[in-house]
């Protein structure tokens, strides 16, 4: 949509050579005698910038400059005052006149003017709609964004929200998940309650039994005094288990009882205890495949995915990308204790244009890199990591060139030698690597390693 211009002159040749200037140009212009014409058209329409002189009958431009009141209206006033009386210009301005020009105007120097003032306008509002687009969000906690799969996401929340319906949470590392599901808590009607959150990947297969479902004292070494799992922890409120598909297959079977009769049997006790949680998983692997290939209960799957909710990686929602710098840019600003940098337009292109494998997580980690090595106010490119700004470091120069092993060929190296060495006993293998049998079973897939003889000796 074409940008408007009044012009306010008594002088109607100079108003006519101004408004086909700004005409070529592709402004819409409208003209008025004095400051009362003026105030009339301005009450009739909205323009972005009025250009008026200073010297008129009726109404001159500083009695008009008081009677519009700049700052609501929302307009950028440029005024014209001739050589020798600056002063007037000056005084102009301190009541909110954002420039002026000398009589006769310079044409150039005419459009330059009205072309700032216009694209300054521009910036400022579509600013202001992004602050009001994230007020406006601003009931989801610290979710960010309004794209439409995210729009999608907050009515889905807020859906889910009201009932105790477990949820499952997919997506990419760094997407969000927990902070999905406390979000979910947060809505409901029960977030006074507690909120446990717990990792089932990080743990051996029986501390995870006893972090989830308790234990008695003696239940096993070290076990000196009864313990309460989250399940009773998180009783009342939302249990969050990250990494779901870790869970050994073995302590699958006692999971889905605790989802199906809401109970659990702590270690070394004989007696199920009721309890009463809203279960919210999450993975970032596809737990159809891992059913499909044995290493999750398909029962167990169905009880987890009555509402599924999947995140889309940040590559995929790009118009989310400056809300998030944003919003970690104000956030950093607090903890750092600065004023909030600003990143030149060439660094947020290089921003907005990377593929973000890490998704917020990594955007995140980039922009709290910016406040912890530059004291400067502003961000530019040098101060991206090299593969967003899309440069690399020169790599050191050897003599004679080495081919080091990759990371996957390090790893496949060390699990076929725990198999060699355990003569293909895949529990001793798996206690070897100090990892559980059902992950051994993925590494062993992912690279083949089954069609090894020595894995046919002993299983």
């Amino acid at each position: 949509m074409a940008a408007r211009v009044l012009l306010v002159d008594d002088e109607i040749n100079m108003a006519k050579t101004q408004a086909k200037i700004l005409q070529r140009k592709g402004y819409v212009v409208e003209t008025a005698g004095n400051g009362r014409e003026a105030l009339r058209v301005l009450g009739e329409n909205p323009f972005d910038v009025v250009i008026t002189d200073l010297k008129m009958p009726s109404m001159d431009g500083m009695q008009l400059l008081r009677e519009m009141n700049v700052k609501e209206r929302g307009c950028a006033v440029i005024v014209l005052t001739g050589h020798g009386t600056i002063e007037s210009a000056v005084e102009a301005m301190q009541h909110g006149a954002a420039d002026y020009l000398t009589k006769p105007c310079n044409p150039d120097e005419l459009l330059l003017k009205v072309d700032k003032l216009v694209e300054t306008k521009r910036l400022r509002e579509e600013v202001e709609q992004l602050r009001r687009e994230m007020r406006a969000f601003k009931k989801f906690g610290e979710l960010i964004g309004q794209s439409p799969q995210m729009r999608n996401l907050y009515l889905l929340i807020a859906a889910v929200s009201e009932n105790k319906s477990t949820v499952l949470v997919t997506g990419e590392s760094g997407t969000g998940k927990e902070l999905v599901a406390r979000t979910i808590h947060r809505q409901a009607p029960w977030a006074d309650r507690p909120f446990v959150a717990i990792n089932c990947g990080a743990m051996s297969e029986t501390l995870l039994d006893s972090q989830l479902f308790g234990h008695r004292r003696g239940a096993f070494t070290g076990a000196i005094a009864d313990h309460n799992g989250v399940f009773q922890t998180a009783n009342g409120g939302t249990l969050f288990l990250d990494e779901i598909s870790e869970i050994p297959l073995s302590l699958q079977v006692k999971f889905l009882r605790a989802i199906q009769e809401k109970e659990v049997t702590p270690l070394g006790s004989s007696r199920p205890i009721k309890v009463d949680v809203r279960i919210i998983a999450a993975s970032n692997r596809d737990l159809e495949d891992a059913v499909r290939k044995g290493m999750f209960r398909e029962d167990l799957f169905y009880r987890l995915n009555v509402v599924p909710i999947h995140l889309p990686p940040l590559r995929e929602r790009r118009e989310d990308i400056p809300l998030l710098i944003e919003h970690f840019v104000n956030t950093f600003s607090t903890e750092y204790k600065v004023a909030p940098k600003k990143i030149v337009p060439e660094a947020i292109e290089k921003l907005n244009a990377y593929a973000w494998p890490g998704n917020i997580r990594e955007l995140q980690n980039v922009i709290e890199r910016m406040f912890a090595l530059s004291r400067s106010s502003e961000i530019t490119l040098a101060d991206l990591p090299a593969p967003i700004a899309g440069f690399a470091e020169k790599p050191p120069q050897f003599h004679d060139r080495v081919e080091l092993p990759t990371l996957e060929e390090m790893e496949r190296s060390l699990i076929g030698a725990a198999l060699r060495k355990s003569q293909g006993n895949k529990n001793e293998a798996a206690r070897l690597l100090a990892i559980d049998r059902q992950r051994l079973y993925r590494k062993i897939e992912k690279y083949q390693l089954d069609q090894e003889s020595y894995l046919s000796e002993v299983e």
